[in-house]
């Protein structure tokens, strides 16, 4: 879906299955001003994508709660660029009011990636905490834990699996080698999954995981 024109804002909501309010919009619009900019100077998306925004970063990402649209509180594990934990936080934002206030947390190794995300974070006043910390030396209880991109699923299973012990769901996008890394990951690991076809491109999927247990 990212090849060809880039995508509208409008065209990118009609995929989803809430409304995307025009004040997400606005915060999204914001966000890829941003993104422009910094990318210029740390690479933190591939150049090539940047004129797909709205399909290739943001629609990616916001599918995740077409899925989940309950889980109100989320680990974004290897956050990078802010996707889809960024993303996740501006529409979680504007969502409507509920019991529970949403929470994204945005976690990441690298000081530098963590530094642009604590200024997009507060330049947008977003629901979310940044953590400069590894995946697996956090204790967090959380309704889902995702990621996007950050490694192959064996692994990326044991960076989650503190989360998964403290009863968080698994939802990550995977791309088209995602049958032979559920294969692997069955080497080490006993879950239940599911995967759907992903909205931003068609060799992609969305992978739900859960009631995960290490093979001992």
């Amino acid at each position: 879906m990212s090849d060809g024109l880039p995508m509208t804002p409008e065209q990118m909501a009609l995929h989803l299955v809430f409304h995307v309010k025009h004040e997400a919009i606005e915060d999204l619009t914001r966000f890829q001003q941003v993104l422009a900019d910094k990318n210029a100077v740390m690479n933190l998306v591939g150049p090539a994508t940047v004129p797909h925004y709205w399909s290739r970063h943001v629609l990616d990402s916001a599918q995740l709660l077409n899925h989940a649209p309950d889980a109100k509180i989320w680990a974004d594990l290897g956050a990078g660029a802010g996707f889809p934990g960024v993303v996740l936080a501006i529409l979680l934002k504007h969502a409507e009011p509920s019991d529970i206030t949403p929470h994204v947390y945005l976690i990441d190794s690298l000081t530098k990636r963590c530094v642009f995300l604590s200024e997009v974070v507060k330049a947008l006043d977003l629901p979310a905490t940044v953590i400069n910390d590894r995946a697996e030396n956090i204790k967090l209880e959380v309704d889902v834990v995702t990621a996007r991109a950050m490694a192959p699923l064996p692994k990326l299973l044991g960076f989650a699996e503190g989360f998964f012990k403290r009863g968080a769901q698994g939802w990550f996008l995977k791309g088209e080698n995602v049958d032979s890394e559920l294969m692997e990951a069955e080497k080490a690991w006993q879950f239940a999954s599911n995967k759907y076809s992903s909205l931003s491109d068609p060799r992609g999927r969305v992978v739900h995981i859960r009631s995960l247990k290490h093979v001992r």
